[in-house]
């Protein structure tokens, strides 16, 4: 039987973030092919973590820094590991190498972290300034200035250097690495969504237009993208919908809402902070529309998904829109950087029934175009499967001189630090 070892940042949270639920369907793709999988983590347990246990996948807890990781991962002898953001890999890719020189190492970056935190800092500091243009952060251009003397920036790319594969969910992101860093497109698989196809038996039992009421926001509060949406819509956004129905009510959702958050519930606004949703899906089926004004971020948005698997037509930006419909002509609502547009199409949603449902029914179109698994998956192993021939898997790697390069430099500069931190843990009281 064929293994797959997968190192995980955290253990996978599918009801609490779109990165939990991409990293399960990946699990589920390899347990659909008879093979192994064991998901290890340095992480602490988390409270809305998936039981891995049921479907058949083994848990282990690693320790960072410690030669413990070799014996294991050489017990294991895995066909496969796949490391789980770069910050993995980084960790524990030199121990993979030395100890399962014949693994294939895959990267899942769920999103380019560099990416994200180069439009923060943007977005940080427009706002601070007193002003928002969030053009440059779709031009290839801007964005390579910006990203490509950052420490995150070199350190993430370099890992996908290192790796045999990486996935990514996103293909504007892929373009950016191809077209603006010059990443060989033979590194990388375009990796989206994979979700079963909707029937017309399914969407026909959701709630009606007339059945569904309020709006909804949604996301988790640790994820800084979503906690700025949520600001942008209590101090602009809200207040010009809620003036046009003074009737409705915004309910925001989110795993973990710190207390800054939960200081924004106002009643008498219509502004409810609900926090834990348990579940998601309910939730969304009866609002009537999903509002998500992202100002920054990477990667494909699951909550945007979510909406259109409900039926849920949604408002978001083109940062939210970025990656998630290709070519194709067909989205689930509308999109806007503009607060005062943003508030005029919600209304205009929220109001007009034909609307709504050719919205809806757009979003019923596009997932079937982008996100049906029954197409990804088979092209996703194709990528993957012919590497597990070593002559194969040789002459890929010969072909990728950049990352045998960087591997041998990481390798010398991470293992004697990591010895050192381990040396260090070892003759001290207090382990760091």
């Amino acid at each position: 039987m064929r293994t797959l070892v997968i190192i995980g940042y955290v253990w996978p949270e599918p009801r609490s973030s779109a990165a939990g639920y991409h990293m399960l369907s990946f699990i589920e793709l390899f347990l659909e092919q008879k093979w192994h999988v064991t998901f290890a983590s340095p992480a602490a347990l988390s409270e809305h973590r998936a039981d891995l246990t049921a479907m058949g996948v083994k848990e282990v807890s690693i320790e960072l820094n410690s030669a413990s990781f070799d014996d294991w991962i050489l017990q294991q002898n895995p066909d496969i590991v796949l490391f789980d953001r770069f910050m993995m890999e980084e960790q524990f890719g030199w121990r993979v190498e030395q100890q399962c020189p014949s693994a294939i190492r895959i990267l899942d970056t769920e999103d380019l972290h560099s990416l994200r935190d180069a439009r923060h800092q943007w977005v940080k500091q427009q706002l601070k300034h007193g002003t928002l243009d969030l053009t440059p952060l779709s031009s290839q251009k801007d964005l390579y200035e910006r990203m490509s003397e950052t420490d995150l920036s070199q350190r993430e790319i370099a890992s996908i250097y290192r790796c045999d594969l990486t996935l990514m969910i996103s293909d504007f992101e892929i373009q950016l690495l191809t077209q603006a860093f010059t990443v060989p497109d033979n590194l990388l698989i375009h990796c989206p969504f994979m979700l079963p196809s909707l029937s017309t038996n399914q969407t026909g039992r959701l709630p009606a237009f007339s059945e569904r009421q309020h709006f909804i926001s949604i996301g988790n509060f640790r994820h800084a993208p979503n906690w700025d949406a949520v600001l942008w819509l209590k101090q602009q956004i809200w207040p010009l919908i809620r003036k046009q129905l003074p009737d409705a009510e915004l309910h925001v959702y989110g795993a973990y809402p710190p207390p800054k958050a939960t200081a924004l519930d106002n009643a008498r606004e219509g502004f409810i902070v609900e926090g834990w949703a348990d579940d998601a899906h309910s939730v969304m089926q009866h609002a009537r529309v999903l509002l998500a004004p992202l100002r920054f971020g990477a990667g494909i948005k699951g909550k945007l998904v979510d909406a259109m698997r409900n039926g849920t037509p949604s408002i978001t930006t083109s940062i939210g829109v970025e990656g998630m419909r290709g070519k194709s002509q067909h989205w689930g609502g509308v999109c806007t950087d503009n607060a005062e547009t943003f508030a005029t199409e919600a209304i205009n949603l929220y109001t007009q029934e034909p609307l709504w449902m050719a919205s809806q029914a757009s979003g019923y179109t596009l997932l079937t175009e982008r996100y049906n698994k029954q197409d990804i998956q088979p092209r996703l192993l194709q990528r993957i499967l012919p590497l597990l021939e070593p002559e194969q898997l040789k002459v890929h790697r010969r072909r990728n001189f950049t990352g045998l390069m960087l591997r041998h430099h990481h390798q010398k500069s991470t293992k004697y630090m990591a010895q050192w931190i381990e040396a260090k843990n070892k003759s001290s009281p207090h382990k760091s």
